[in-house]
């Protein structure tokens, strides 16, 4: 842990911003601007972090053979405030490389989630093993000073303090989980190595990108407005032998010589667009590496991109924080079989189970509810078109009574109004063809009587 932290509070200060420290090409120029400059800030670093952890959201927990999502599994989350404190385990794990997540029992024998720093937090592995734990310790200071740890292992948890320097003697106590109840979040692990944060390759950048602005800063400050000049004065000096400036010059001052030699003139004021141009392909650079689009740098310049085409410039992004929540969405799962685990529940056997996340991708609404029109066409639930319009387990939960409750307030409208005519009803449309049906038949006593006047 002790070779890690130096790397760790470097990624973290990069992504605050207080890594700056303009690099100028010449000390006289640090001495000079370091108090001007000082407190500027132009740090992409967290812009590329926020751009995908942002939209990474954990909406539910699902287990395959159960209908809908896991209520109690939710329960869990919320009474822990994890809405909040996840995204705060997925920052940390992009800027540091990795994250942990405690999972143990609370006075009332509740589990409670709580996120743990990699800066207070070593695990170890078992031998051969990239998924089983063998031990876990952390690291914390109360607010006496003093320094405690904490040590899990499968059998037991040791905890301890140190005073003056030393560690005091500290008390075990049985490991009622019998497993470590410590999950970790790595970030782009490999089969092989630490994992690694995604500034990695970012910082040489960034550092490149202050070096130009120090540049541009100092440019602005020597040659970034006309000069003026003058020949054929004779130049003054004092006592000392230094020459004493001949003008004032200022906006309403005027400069005149009585020598008809001496002439004025003025250099041209430097360009710093050079200097915005390098910045420009260094943050192209930037985006292309760390898979961020260009128009959140505002490179192109202009309007945005909109419709079909911010889609595709935002693929890019949009993989990679799906390929985050591969890794995250596991680890995450493993939170919730240790809080069963706690509750004796079959559940944190539970292997199967998936985290529901909400959709990483932005499009507009009209494109959006298209899209869930044509997958209703091919008879997708009601409830999973729900799902994937961005509504909530728990506002799903709610549109389901809300649709009983309609279904009811129908029912009770049309019991009040008028009820239709049975067949076979007094008054009713069959009845007169009823009655008629019920007459005897006429005899044929006009048609004799027709035929017989005919025949004479």
């Amino acid at each position: 842990m002790t070779n890690q932290l130096p790397d760790i509070f470097r990624y973290a200060d990069y992504y605050e911003g207080e890594h700056q420290r303009l690099a100028f090409s010449q000390a006289r120029f640090k001495a000079e601007f370091r108090e001007v400059f000082e407190n500027w800030r132009d740090n992409f670093c967290g812009l590329i972090i926020d751009s995908a952890t942002e939209r990474m959201t954990v909406d539910a927990f699902r287990i395959p053979d159960a209908p809908g999502t896991d209520k109690d599994a939710w329960e869990f989350w919320q009474r822990s405030s994890m809405d909040v404190l996840s995204n705060a385990v997925h920052l940390d794990a992009m800027v540091q490389g990795r994250a942990y997540v405690l999972v143990w029992p609370d006075d009332k024998g509740e589990p409670c989630i709580q996120p743990v720093s990699a800066e207070s937090m070593v695990v170890q592995y078992k031998p051969g093993s990239r998924t089983e734990l063998e031990a876990a310790a952390r690291f914390f200071m109360d607010d006496w000073g003093r320094q405690w740890v904490t040590l899990w292992t499968e059998d037991y948890v040791y905890e301890a303090k140190r005073t003056m320097g030393e560690w005091e003697n500290g008390v075990q106590s049985p490991n009622s989980l019998r497993m470590v109840p410590v999950v970790p979040f790595h970030n782009r692990s490999r089969l092989s190595g630490e994992p690694y944060s995604d500034l990695a390759n970012i910082i040489p950048i960034q550092n490149a990108i202050n070096k130009v602005t120090a540049d541009a800063l100092t440019a602005s400050e020597f040659c970034a407005w006309p000069q003026r000049y003058v020949t054929g004065l004779e130049i003054v000096e004092d006592d000392q032998g230094n020459p004493v400036e001949p003008f004032k010059v200022a906006v309403d001052k005027l400069l005149q010589a009585e020598d008809p030699q001496a002439k004025f003139g003025q250099f041209e004021a430097a360009s710093l667009s050079n200097y915005c141009d390098l910045v420009g392909l260094l943050l192209q650079h930037a985006s292309s590496i760390s898979r961020t689009p260009s128009h959140y740098f505002l490179v192109n310049g202009g309007a945005p991109p909109s419709g079909e085409s911010i889609i595709s410039a935002e693929a890019g992004l949009v993989a990679k924080v799906r390929e985050r929540m591969l890794h995250f969405g596991e680890s995450w799962e493993k939170v919730i079989r240790l809080c069963f685990a706690i509750k004796h529940d079959k559940r944190a056997e539970a292997f199967s189970m998936e985290t529901v996340w909400r959709d990483p991708e932005y499009r507009t609404e009209a494109q959006h509810v298209d899209a869930l029109l044509k997958l209703k066409q091919l008879n997708v639930p009601e409830e999973q078109l729900w799902s994937d319009a961005g509504y909530t387990p728990s506002q799903i939960s709610a549109f389901r009574e809300m649709r009983k409750q309609d279904a009811k307030a129908a029912a009770e409208v049309q019991s009040l109004g008028p009820k239709p005519e049975q067949p076979g009803m007094p008054g009713g449309p069959d009845a007169k063809a009823a009655a008629m049906a019920a007459k005897p038949p006429q005899g044929n006593s006009g048609n004799a009587s027709r035929k017989i006047h005919e025949k004479k």
